[in-house]
This record gives structure tokens, C-alpha cells and sequence, in this order.
């Protein structure tokens, strides 16, 4: 038995990883270390893991003061007392979370409970940690004692640097996390996303589920190789590995009917029982194949998620009714009174399931219709500036039905002065609905190879800076945030990669560079559509076209007070 065998039941865990020789692990430079760590190069040799988690963790910047071993053999008697770990309550902010047993033997599963009293006791500004059972649990499985494994969970809690948190803490920093994963599912799992939303009564209710999969549900051999990794490289890999889970639900379940009468039941089954369908290196492997976003961008999206709930006065769970998430798109899109000449309710809330989660918290409204303000451009413009983000429908004489999801006010087009000159951001889409459904994204979004992730430097096709706020009120300069997907957060190419909206006297473009995926004329009569490389769409409806009906849709935040 090595020393850190304590509380470990090697019955139900793999023997032979007491047996494997241990190699030293030398100190390697970051990215040899993050090779080892995907590679599971620790993974197979218990001491070997545990003597990695501990050099490791203590090379996190930490507060000050940061409780440690001592600390926890001077309290624990006076927090606990004589009772037994298994019968202590557990504080409030772990939510009801599931408190996994993995490999622990009885010992060690009534140690987890004293631990995490003694950290609640150390951490009052916790407020909300689903995932400290979880983490407390697994390290318990690598720690020569009680108190070790306090200190090291203390070291990841104390962390003083934002851009390495592990864990979430407060329920504004865990509720923004599920919305920034429904976003980036919408964006990288489109297909597992569709479905989703096809037999959700609430999406985001599913997407906020995704740390339970993970901290929870996933079986003790796959989130330790989840933890691997998660040190050397931050909390984007917790995203991947769900966006991972998600796309692998989607596939091994694909025409399957379902197996409950929820669909977070059965993805939580599902995640549970993995082992029967996807060995761990599949899934690391799946999980690095997703080409996300920079960290920064990331962060960047999670800080536009955070303020929109701020902003909404959602900052702490609500104790006696269900807390006010993402309206599901049913909410969201009242059947009795959305009225539009262009999309029926059905259509309306599929668009509603593409828009980023923190504009999903508002309902649709109708900002200009060329039905009732007639056929003006500059009507168009003077209805909806002031209003961030805006939704185009436009209806042709053909009956297609086309249209545009931008991301930035339509005054920010003033900035070129007579120039005409783009603006607007990578959340910008542009879709069609009839006759058939398709959706086209930024082509970065699923080609980042085209771009690396640049400096601050404005792009030339740039000019605006538009704000991260969900208010379509005028913001202060304080309250500026630099755009998610700004342009000039990129390398591009060429300009023509980032052509996103643009608006004269004289017409309207969305989209460019050897073509444009919309161009109204300033009668608002006749259009044109082609393919562009800042989209990379198909034309959209017949390539030239005259519009039978035109419609501007704003969002109305019914939450903020």
C-alpha cells in the first residue's frame, strides 16, 4: 500500500495502478506538461498522480492567508465533534449537489462531509459551489490525510488569479457559466443543440446541468482525467469535455427514442453509465477536436453573460420559487401575442433558440414593419436605433423567407461619417427559414484557422465598439466591456472576413467580401443575396428579389426593474 492509500477502496479501483513503476515527474515546460496531462501520462500509476496533483496545486497563486493542514487539525474538532462524517449536514451554497463516493472507502466517504464543513467555516464569501463535493471526493483519493486534503481544495477556492479559477463560487459566476455553455453549445453543437431544443421544455435548464455532468454523474476514471488536465490548463477545458458529453449523447442516442420524460434525465443516465459507449481517451480526444474560442474570448462572453444577470437583479438563487433563467423559448415567445406577417410562432422560437442566452431572457418586439411605416429607409433606421441587438425579417414576393440576427445598434453605421463602413460583431448571423431552414455563423466561428487571436489594435472594417449590455437604453463609458467577438480581437486574413452590417441613405449590406449575403435598397423594395466570405452562406433566397414585407424585431427585457 503507498501513502496515499488511506481512504481509497481498491476494490473498486484499478489495483494495477498501485503496481506500475513511478517516475518522478521532472518539471517540464508548459506545453510538454499539457501534452503529459492529455495523454493521462499520470494517470496510470496512483503515487505517481497524487505526488503531480500536490506540485501542482501548490504552485497556484493563492491569497495571503489561505487556510492550510494546521489550520484544519485546530478546527475540526470544535466544527465536528463527535459526530460521525456520514450524518453531517452539508452547508447551503453546495445546493443539494450530489456527493459522490467514487473509490472511497468508508472512511474516506465520511471524511468528504468533515472537509467541506471545515471549508465553509474557513470560506464564508462562498455562496454557491455545487462542485466542492465532487472535487473534495476525488482528492480525498490522492491525499495521505484529512487535513492535506483540506489544505489543497483551500489552495484552488483561495486562487488569486481570475484567468486560472477552477471551480465556480458565487451563483452569479455558476449561472453566467451555464449560459456561456448554452452559447457555446449553439455554436459548436448544432445538431445536439437542434435536439435540445426539439424536446426541452427549458434548454438552459438542460445546459445547467453541465457541471453536474462532470462534478457528478462521470465515473471516477474519466473525471480524474478531466482534473488532469484541468490544472495544467483552466476551466476552458470543462467546457470542451461537456460540449464533448453533449455531442457524444447526440450520436450514440441519434433516433433513439428517449429512455425517460426528461431529456436532463436521460443525458445525466447517459454520462453515468459512459463507460459502456466511449472510453476515456475518446472523450478527452472529442474534447480537444472542438475548436474553441481563445481564453480571453471566453472570459470575455462569460463577463457579457454576468452583466446581463446583474442587470436583471439575478444574482443569487432564489430559495422559494424556481430561479429565473432563460426564459424557455415558450416564454419567451407568447403564442397569444406574437403577431408577425412574416414567421408564425413555431418559427419565431426557433430563431429565439439561436440567439445568445443573455438576449433569450427577453421577449420579441416589434420595432418597424414596412406594413405600417411604410417602405423608408430612414424610418427603418430612426425605429430601430437605440435598440441592441436587432433582429431582420424579410419576406419576398416569392414567399422565401430570409434574414440577419446583428449584434450592434444601427447609429454605430454614423461613425464612418459619409463613408460607408462596417461594424457589428462575430455574434452577427444570417439565416433563411423557407424553404428550408439553414443558419450561417461568422466563418471564423467554424473555421478559426483563418484567424489567430490578434491584439487590441482596432480593424480597419471596425470602427464601432459596441457595448455588452442587454439594455437598449444609451450606456456610460464605465460600463464598457470590449465586444465578444470584436474583429479586432483577430488576425484576419483580409477585411472581407469581419464585413458584418453596414447602413448608408443609399442601402443596407450585411455581409461582404466577394459578394453580400443581403443588400436592401433604400426604398426597402428590392434586394440582392449571394454568397460572402464573412458568413460563407449560400444565397438566401432567390439572388435577386423584392420584398413583399420587411420586419425589424428588438428585445424587451421584462426582468429588469
Amino acid at each position: 500500500m503507498d501513502e496515499y492509500s488511506r481512504f481509497v477502496d481498491w476494490d473498486k479501483m484499478d489495483s494495477s495502478l498501485q503496481s506500475q513503476d513511478v517516475k518522478e515527474l521532472t518539471c517540464p515546460e508548459l506545453p510538454e506538461l499539457k501534452q503529459l496531462a492529455r495523454q493521462g501520462h499520470w494517470a496510470k500509476n496512483h503515487s505517481l498522480r497524487a505526488k503531480v496533483y500536490h506540485k501542482l496545486l501548490s504552485n497556484i497563486p493563492c491569497r495571503t492567508v489561505t487556510p492550510d493542514a494546521n489550520v484544519y487539525r485546530d478546527i475540526v474538532v470544535k466544527i465536528v465533534g463527535k459526530r460521525s462524517g456520514s450524518s453531517l449536514p452539508l452547508p447551503e451554497f453546495v445546493d443539494d449537489s450530489l456527493v459522490p463516493t467514487y473509490c472511497l472507502n468508508a472512511e474516506g466517504i465520511g471524511a468528504v462531509r468533515k472537509i467541506i464543513l471545515c471549508i465553509a467555516n474557513q470560506f464564508p464569501d462562498i455562496s454557491f459551489c455545487p462542485a466542492l463535493p465532487s472535487v473534495v471526493a476525488l482528492l480525498l483519493h490522492y491525499s495521505k490525510d484529512e487535513a492535506e486534503c483540506f489544505e489543497q481544495v483551500c489552495r484552488i477556492l483561495a486562487c488569486n488569479d481570475p484567468s486560472k479559477r477552477l471551480i465556480d463560487q458565487t451563483f452569479l459566476a455558476f449561472e453566467s457559466s451555464c449560459m456561456t455553455f448554452g452559447d457555446l453549445a449553439n455554436k459548436y453543437c448544432q445538431a445536439a443543440h437542434k435536439l435540445m431544443v426539439a424536446v426541452s421544455e427549458d434548454v438552459l435548464e438542460v445546459y445547467s446541468d453541465w457541471q453536474r455532468w462532470l462534478f457528478g454523474e462521470l465515473p471516477m476514471v474519466y473525471i480524474a482525467r478531466v482534473f488532469d488536465v484541468l490544472l495544467v490548463e483552466g476551466y476552458k477545458v470543462l467546457y470542451r469535455v461537456a460540449l464533448a458529453l453533449l455531442k457524444f449523447f447526440r450520436k450514440v442516442r441519434a433516433g433513439q427514442p428517449m429512455k425517460s420524460d426528461s431529456i436532463q434525465q436521460d443525458i445525466r443516465v447517459f454520462v453515468r453509465d459512459i463507460a459502456k459507449s466511449v472510453p476515456p481517451e475518446k472523450l478527452l480526444e472529442k474534447a480537444f477536436a472542438v475548436r474553441l474560442f481563445s481564453r480571453k474570448e471566453i472570459q470575455l462572453l462569460q463577463m457579457a453573460n454576468e452583466k446581463a444577470l446583474q442587470q436583471k437583479g439575478i444574482t443569487v438563487k432564489q430559495k422559494s420559487i424556481a430561479s429565473p433563467r432563460r426564459q424557455n423559448v415558450h416564454l419567451a415567445v407568447h403564442a397569444e401575442n406574437f403577431k408577425s406577417g412574416i414567421v408564425s410562432v413555431k418559427e419565431m422560437r426557433d430563431i429565439w433558440s439561436w440567439i445568445p442566452e443573455r438576449f433569450a431572457l427577453c421577449q420579441p418586439l416589434l420595432l418597424f414593419t414596412t406594413s405600417e411605416h411604410g417602405c423608408s429607409l430612414s424610418r427603418f433606421y430612426s425605429h430601430s436605433e437605440g435598440h441592441e441587438p436587432t433582429l431582420l425579417l424579410i419576406k419576398t414576393t416569392a414567399k422565401e423567407v430570409c434574414g440577419a440576427y446583428l449584434s450592434t445598434d444601427w447609429s454605430e453605421r454614423r461613425r464612418g461619417g459619409s463613408t460607408l463602413s462596417f461594424f457589428g460583431t462575430g455574434e452577427c448571423f444570417v439565416f433563411r427559414l423557407k424553404p428550408e431552414v439553414e443558419r450561417y455563423e461568422w466563418v471564423i466561428i467554424k473555421h478559426p484557422e483563418l484567424a489567430k487571436p490578434g491584439s487590441e489594435t482596432e480593424n480597419h472594417t471596425s470602427p464601432s465598439s459596441s457595448t455588452l449590455s442587454s439594455s437598449s437604453a444609451p450606456s456610460h463609458s464605465s460600463d464598457h466591456l470590449s465586444p465578444f467577438l470584436s474583429a479586432r480581437h483577430f488576425k484576419l486574413p483580409s477585411k472581407t472576413a469581419s464585413m458584418f452590417m453596414a447602413g448608408s441613405s443609399e442601402c443596407i449590406i450585411i455581409g461582404g467580401g466577394d459578394g453580400q449575403a443581403l443588400y436592401l435598397d433604400a426604398d426597402l423594395n428590392h434586394g440582392r443575396t449571394s454568397h460572402c466570405n464573412t458568413f460563407n452562406n449560400q444565397p438566401l433566397c432567390s439572388e435577386s428579389f423584392q420584398i413583399s414585407l420587411l420586419e425589424v424585431w428588438g428585445f424587451l427585457d421584462t426582468m429588469s426593474g
